[in-house]
């Protein structure tokens, strides 16, 4: 089973960026498409974007299109990323790297994850 590890999560002043990483034990995409999902205190888990195997393809949830990019290392068929601009106190939370059925992609919300990793903490300061 591929295993996901996120990475580069960390405290940052409201109004910087960040960008956090998800490797893959395997190569994902011929199987997957790969999301990004966060969960703040006391809140359920929520989509954040998605990306599938074809190139520039990526979207993200409404509340951070404008703010949020998901990319992946096309040299690498392991590696996604988030890039996080303008970050704000309310992006708090773990952020989880999921991959999923590709048929689902481009749905709101993504209706079942087959595999997570265990998540980064990202911790925005007012």
């Amino acid at each position: 089973q591929v295993q996901l590890v996120e990475s580069g999560g960390r405290l940052v002043q409201a109004g910087g960026s960040l960008k956090i990483s998800c490797v893959a034990s395997e190569p994902t995409f011929e199987n997957f498409a790969m999301g990004w999902f966060r969960q703040a205190p006391g809140k359920e888990r929520a989509f954040v974007a998605a990306i599938n195997r074809h190139p520039g393809s990526a979207y993200s949830a409404d509340s951070v299109k404008d703010r949020f990019t998901m990319s992946r290392d096309n040299a690498n068929d392991t590696v996604v990323f988030l890039q996080m601009n303008n970050l704000k106190p309310e992006d708090t939370a773990v952020y989880y790297c999921a991959a999923f059925d590709p048929r689902f992609y481009g749905l709101r919300p993504i209706p079942f994850v087959e595999r997570w990793g265990k998540g980064t903490l990202v911790i925005v300061s007012a």
